[in-house]
């Protein structure tokens, strides 16, 4: 518990340094009534804050955590085979084969053409989302955006096996230079940065999940950081076996 609540407090007062030198603020993880969703929850919180960029990241920190295991602080969890059960809810986001990303934590973005492919909905947490449409219309144009791309719906927040892909899509008001960001939690933290070329509008890249733990993905543009994007990589249990998780989600 006390390395995820470290990593988030790191990963907020980064938010709030790139905030104070950008002159809009990302608000794209705002659910349909105004009140910002914890990703890694999927909760809504009201917690009000005058920096809508860091608002997201505090209500992060503020969101109940009841008994999910991978909460542990010994990193214990992450040591442990997870029922395909838990992974079939996110099949529509991952794929068993892809591109080995070498020397980055991305593939080099490519332009993404959105009504070629557009979602049906967007999804901010477990379960929490709303019709593409209505977030099309409500979520400003000069705002950071990150997803994970679905067969038919994004999210950002998944539960993958340890060794399959992700697509990625980031949407950019301007092009130029991104800092992307992974933070990866497991008994330990770690951090990767690198920087891409983001062309304006949407961008896809591929997201090789090939180290178990907890992947926090940002990136930050014109001084402005995206959403956080959460995955969490975890290794498959025998044929048979049921685990804590599958329990806490049924």
């Amino acid at each position: 518990m006390k390395y995820g609540k470290v990593l988030v407090c790191m990963m907020a007062f980064v938010c709030l340094a790139f905030q104070a030198c950008a002159q809009d603020s990302a608000s794209s993880t705002m659910g349909s009534s105004g009140d910002w969703i914890s990703p890694n929850m999927g909760q809504v919180s009201s917690r009000t804050n005058s920096d809508p960029g860091l608002a997201g990241m505090l209500r992060w920190l503020d969101a109940p955590v009841p008994s999910l295991p991978w909460y542990t602080g010994d990193g214990s969890f992450y040591k442990q085979g997870i029922s395909n059960t838990v992974f079939s809810q996110f099949k529509d986001y991952y794929t068993t084969t892809g591109t080995p990303v070498v020397g980055g934590i991305v593939s080099n973005p490519t332009k993404f053409d959105i009504t070629q492919k557009t979602p049906t909905s967007v999804y901010y947490g477990a379960g929490v989302g709303l019709p593409y449409s209505q977030y099309a219309s409500t979520v400003p144009s000069k705002t950071d955006d990150l997803w994970i791309q679905g067969a038919t719906n994004w999210t950002q927040y998944v539960i993958i096996p340890v060794g399959t892909w992700l697509q990625l899509i980031a949407y950019v008001p301007v092009e130029g230079p991104a800092g992307f960001y992974e933070m990866i939690q497991t008994d330990a933290t770690s951090s990767k940065y690198k920087t891409y070329q983001f062309s304006q509008g949407y961008n896809t890249m591929n997201f090789n999940a090939n180290q178990v733990g907890r992947h926090m993905l940002y990136f930050v543009v014109n001084s402005q950081p995206s959403n956080v994007v959460v995955v969490d990589v975890l290794g498959e249990a025998a044929a048979g076996s049921t685990s804590q998780i599958e329990h806490t989600m049924s």
